[in-house]
Order: structure tokens, then sequence, then C-alpha cells
């Protein structure tokens, strides 16, 4: 009896003292944190959460040439991108490709470093439910910070009821609040799996659901298919539609334009009175997108991917047109795609 009651105590000892120090060591200089400048930032700190109040997010890279995987909901709309490196070196970017509708981002260093880390991409759908993983990122500006956990969930396109409909994601436990938005979720070998995305939670801290898009969707959606960045911030609107005068029963409310985006190239207008209408905070002002490549805007999140589509098969040169109501009127605005760097 007594041998037994030792075995029970040296057993646990060996089971749970697993530590994820070398493999973090290794991977923690190709995370970086991702500074956002925009000229509407004073608008948007009324308007938006903590997340967007410090400007903040993170990142990985994943190329020697300098690309970087985040989330588009962090320089989808930037005008001015800085990424920072864990030996305090900053250096500017710009946006190769977003997809809003999938929350991931595709940024380029405009200058490389003298030293590059990269991160390995994963096989995402290998991670099962119940795998060990780790998430590097800055929360609340405190940069390269580890949180641990496991894969909770896994859910495919379509499954959940959200506004990111073309995702594929990952819910975790592992703690990720303000500030870990794009940064990278690590399998226990060190591979990225996945890009981390949004928390649901009620007190807006990591006590809520976490979720994360898979690498095998970031790298097909940004390294296989066309880049597209629209730099296009805005809102469906439906039950407003009729209210603001909208001659359809949708529009896409247009809410910050990024600098020398294919959006700010055609001339549209981002809005700029701060507005809470149905406890929803956004800007009125703006343009209401009607109808773009011919294809007019509808309720549901299908219309841009009609609109994503269209844009991948064009070319430089091509003509892109896009109808607005501004100021009670239907304008239509047109430019031709170029080199949008």
């Amino acid at each position: 009896m007594l041998f037994k009651i030792i075995l029970l105590f040296l057993v646990p000892s060996v089971c749970f003292s697993h530590s994820l120090h070398h493999v973090f060591k290794k991977v923690n200089p190709t995370v970086v944190v991702i500074h956002i400048e925009d000229s509407k930032a004073k608008i948007k700190n009324v308007l938006n959460n903590s997340i967007n109040k410090k400007n903040i997010g993170s990142g990985v890279v994943i190329s020697r040439d300098g690309k970087i995987m985040t989330a588009s909901h962090l320089v989808h709309s930037a005008d001015n991108i800085t990424v920072e490196f864990l030996n305090g070196q900053k250096i500017p970017a710009h946006v190769l490709s977003s997809v809003p509708q999938a929350d991931i981002a595709l940024i380029q260093l405009k200058q490389i470093p003298d030293i590059l880390k990269v991160a390995p991409l994963g096989d995402s759908d290998q991670a099962r439910v119940g795998d060990e993983i780790f998430v590097i990122g800055a929360p609340y500006g405190y940069s390269h910070t580890i949180s641990k956990g496991i894969v909770s969930a896994r859910y495919a396109p379509g499954d959940l009821d959200t506004e990111l409909g073309m995702s594929e994601l990952i819910q975790t436990d592992a703690a990720i609040n303000t500030g870990n938005s794009g940064g990278p979720m690590f399998n226990d070998k060190g591979e990225v799996i996945a890009i981390v995305s949004h928390i649901i939670t009620h007190s807006g801290g990591n006590e809520g659901l976490g979720f994360a898009v898979t690498s095998n969707m970031s790298k097909k959606i940004l390294l296989e298919e066309k880049p597209i960045w629209s730099g296009l911030d805005g809102i469906i609107i439906t039950k407003l539609a009729g209210a603001l005068n909208v001659p359809q029963k949708a529009g896409y409310l247009v809410q910050h334009v990024a600098r020398d985006s294919i959006a700010d190239k055609l001339g549209i207008q981002g809005g700029t009175i701060p507005t809470t209408i149905y406890d929803t905070k956004f800007l009125l002002g703006g343009d209401i997108i009607v109808e773009m490549l011919g294809i007019t805007i509808k309720g549901n999140s299908n219309t841009f991917k009609q609109i994503r589509k269209k844009l991948s098969l064009l070319n430089n040169g091509d003509e892109i047109s896009v109808k607005v109501l501004r100021n009670g009127r239907i304008l239509l605005l047109s430019n031709h795609l170029g080199n949008e760097q």
C-alpha cells in the first residue's frame, strides 16, 4: 500500500511538467507588433473599442521577402502601418491583400531587416480538438506575451452566424485580449496553424471565447489567390436604408477609406458624423455604395464574394466603376485599375 501511494505522488509530476520555453524562444522573433495610423483616428476612437483606441495589434512573418500575416480588421483601412520587431526595430509596411469577410490580411515590409526570422506555416487540417496550442501577441500593448490553451472547437465556413462567413475558424480557451488580433496561434511544434481574429465576451476580457482563422484558409486566400485591397471600411445597412433615402433595400455605408487604396483612387468618401442607432455606433455623412462593378449591393455577404471574384478577374488598366448615394444624388465613380501600392 505504501508503494502505491508513493507512485501516486510521483506520476503527476512527470505528466504535467511540459514546458513551452524552448519552442517559444525559437518562434518569438517571428512575431511582430503592428502599429496603425489613419486620418480618421480621432473619430474612430469615439466609435470603437479599446483594440482600435490603442491602434495596435500583432502579426507573424511568413516569408524571407518580408510578408506578414495579420488580421484584416486591423490593417484594412489603415493609412500608415509600422511593424515593430522583437529587438525594437520599426519598419513601415503596406497592405498587399485584405479580406474583411475572412478577417485575414497580408502586408509587405518596405525594407527587410538585417535579421529576419520566418515562422513555418503548419497544416491546420491536422489540428484536432483537444490539441495544445499557444498564442503570442501584444495584449494591451504588452508585446511578445504568450498564452497557452487547447483547440476547443473547429468551424467550417458558414457554420457560425457571424460576419466572417468565409472563415474557417479554430476556437480556443487560450487567453486572447486587445492587441492579440492578427497574432499567430502555434501548435506544440512551433508551426503557425491559425491567425487570431476576435473574441466573444460580455466584459471585453479574456474569459470569453477566442477565435482564429486557420492557416490553410489564410494560405489559400492570401498566397494562392490574386491579392486585392480595396481599402474600404463600412457596414451593410438594411433597416436604415429607407431612412437614409437609399433607393433599394440595402446599401454599404462607407466609414473610412484608406489612403492610396482602390477606394481612395475612385474618390469614395468616408463618414464624419459619430452616431448611435439601435445600440450600434457608426459614422454618417459618407457615401452609401449601391452598386459596384455592376453588382447591386444586397443585405448579405454573398454580394461581396461576387465583387471580390469579379475584382480578381480584372487586370491593370481595366475600369472599375461604383455607384454611390451622396447628398441625395446617385453618382457614378470610375477609375482604371493600376499599381495601388
